[in-house]
């Protein structure tokens, strides 16, 4: 039985590689949307059944919408293809963005002036905003960017605005250790299906990692220990970027007696003595590792 989180159809649409496949009413061609809020929940279900959320998206991700509704849209992040439903007031029809570098830094914002010293009102983004920039000032130090923003009535539109450039890569120049990636979020709070810089989990910080060094990875903890690396033996010493579960967790070996992880423990994203975290994950009733993974070559 297809992984719900993974089935592009809800009964009533369904995508249409799977005519034959799943019954539907309709079989449609996603149509991609982009989300225009800082951050938006992707939710299992809509409103009414209720809705609970099961992962994030940031400014400026596509989501591929199957079926929109005035309150809903379903469909699936084209980063992972996770399905389910998005607010239709958080995404944006058409989208004339095309993404030339992404937030690198775990927090940036958008000012609508390029000066340090200005008392204009910011508006926060996340770390893996994907924006379109048009021009520098200051010399370099100031992106324009392009993006997108509500207005009054509800509908979306671009608006030029200005991030620091030292925040952003460009989107096709790849981060080479997702280790020193994931460092970058030590201290962000830990929330519970969290996909930003602004709140993430355990498998929010692991995807975030590794897509940012063009690694594919799904988005919760159990479908990354189904896919991610090669299996180690129970023995193995693990090495900076091996990966650990436990069921319904993850965590990065940060170096050889060193765990990186979004926990409700610390409530944040944190380093712990190996060791120690391995014995008390496992006595506060999450049972032992389940499995050991090698993501990255030998070097």
């Amino acid at each position: 039985m297809t992984d719900r989180r993974l089935l592009k159809s809800n009964g009533r649409v369904a995508h249409v590689s799977l005519r034959g496949q799943v019954e539907a009413e309709a079989y449609v061609a996603p149509v991609p949307m982009r989300v225009a809020w800082p951050v938006a929940a992707l939710f299992s279900r809509p409103e009414g059944q209720p809705p609970r959320r099961e992962r994030e998206l940031v400014l400026h991700e596509v989501f591929e919408a199957l079926e929109v509704g005035e309150t809903w849209v379903f469909g699936f992040a084209a980063r992972d293809g996770f399905v389910g439903y998005m607010r239709r007031e958080a995404l944006a029809d058409a989208a004339p963005i095309r993404p030339t570098h992404v937030v690198a830094a775990r927090q940036s914002y958008l000012a609508p002036v390029p000066e340090l010293k200005n008392s204009e009102e910011m508006l926060p983004i996340s770390f893996g905003t994907a924006l379109e920039v048009v021009t520098t000032h200051e010399k370099g130090r100031w992106a324009e960017v392009a993006h997108l923003r509500a207005v009054p009535d509800g509908h979306k539109s671009t608006h030029a605005d200005y991030v620091p450039t030292a925040n952003l890569r460009p989107v096709d120049q790849a981060e080479g250790d997702p280790v020193a990636v994931a460092e970058r979020f030590l201290g962000t709070p830990y929330h519970w299906g969290g996909n930003s810089g602004f709140g993430i989990d355990c498998s929010g910080l692991v995807q975030a990692a590794c897509l940012a060094c063009g690694i594919p990875c799904p988005g919760d903890s159990d479908l990354q220990e189904a896919a991610l690396g090669r299996t180690l033996p129970a023995d193995a010493v693990l090495r900076r970027g091996d990966l650990l579960f436990w069921k319904g967790h993850v965590a990065w070996v940060a170096g050889p007696d060193l765990l990186l992880h979004a926990n409700a423990h610390h409530m944040a994203v944190a380093l712990e003595p190996l060791l120690p975290a391995l014995a008390r994950i496992e006595g506060q009733g999450d049972g032992p590792v389940t499995r050991r993974a090698r993501l990255l070559p030998e070097s």
